[in-house]
């Protein structure tokens, strides 16, 4: 059965953008959904055809609520943002803490960095083109200890730059966690990119979490802080509506949102009428992470 992404591919194979726009060129992740590792020489699995949404659907059509709660507030709001100089402080059980630079994590993931491709689903769905690196490999960098069982992730909070921040819509800064294993998984990466281009502000420039089985739930954006810890972190969306939000959150159509239903999709730029289609238990992705939840009821651990 072919995988969804591979790990051999550099910024060397990194395919020029006309490429990108030439769809029929590119093929998506087995059965039509997922990743694939895509490059000059890109991946080709054994897949049917799967465009990804245009430059314009992936960059305007966004949840970033310290921009604002609508989908297109992001866009219109976020270019004020400052995004250097960056940096993420990384803390706790850890060997190395400290505050790193984004340009010395960059210089650091230089050879490891990828091009992948994730089918990305919330209660809509688009096929977003990511650059970045596996979040692993950044963990690597501070030096994760023996004792650490989750990992917390803070976003930058900057009232002046970000008018969503002002209204109480959530307790800020914005806060998001993984088990570690959910973390150390080869694909869950640390988003630099899209399209080959850098990270614009509105999709969490510079540096965003991509978790492809939780994408719409664990995509926390504008990372300015992540902590090794033993305990559970609280997540802002938990700690805001714990009955619709719980802290694993998967992608998974046999568990309902209270408001809406995660049994099928909708593809963003199919129109208003657009043809729903059957959401896939993990998103796609069933092969290489339900491992990680074996024995756990996912009614109870949603």
């Amino acid at each position: 059965m072919a995988h969804r992404w591979q790990n051999d591919l550099t910024h060397k194979d990194i395919t020029p953008e006309p490429l990108f726009w030439n769809r029929r060129k590119i093929l998506a992740g087995l059965g039509g959904v997922g990743l694939g590792a895509i490059g000059g020489g890109m991946a080709q699995a054994e897949a049917s055809p799967l465009e990804p949404n245009t430059w314009e659907e992936v960059t305007s059509y966004n949840n970033y609520y310290e921009f604002g709660t609508g989908k297109t507030d992001p866009s219109e709001y976020a270019g004020q943002l400052t995004t250097s100089p960056w940096s993420v402080e990384i803390d706790g059980l850890v060997d190395r803490p400290g505050s790193y630079g984004f340009e010395q994590i960059l210089s650091e993931m230089t050879l490891e960095e990828r091009i992948y491709r994730f089918r990305c689903v919330e209660a809509w769905s688009m096929v977003i083109p990511w650059q970045g690196f596996e979040l692993s490999d950044l963990l690597a960098l501070a030096g994760v200890q023996a004792g650490a069982k989750y990992v917390a992730f803070e976003t930058l909070l900057r009232r002046d730059e970000m008018p969503g921040t002002r209204y109480p819509v959530l307790d800020w800064p914005y806060r998001e966690g993984l088990r570690l294993d959910e973390a150390m998984h080869p694909l869950t990466i640390m988003a630099t990119g899209i399209f080959g281009k850098p990270l614009p502000n509105q999709n969490g420039a510079p540096l965003r979490l991509v978790v492809p089985w939780k994408y719409g739930f664990k995509s926390i954006k504008s990372i300015v802080k992540i902590t090794l810890t033993d305990q559970e972190p609280p997540t802002s969306w938990n700690m805001a509506n714990a009955r619709e939000y719980g802290f694993y959150s998967n992608v998974n159509p046999t568990v309902d949102h209270p408001r809406w239903s995660q049994a099928t999709e909708r593809r963003i730029g199919g129109g208003l009428f657009a043809r729903r289609e059957p959401t896939l238990m993990f998103n796609g992705y069933e092969e290489e992470v339900a491992s990680l939840y074996a024995g756990m009821d996912l009614t109870k651990n949603y």
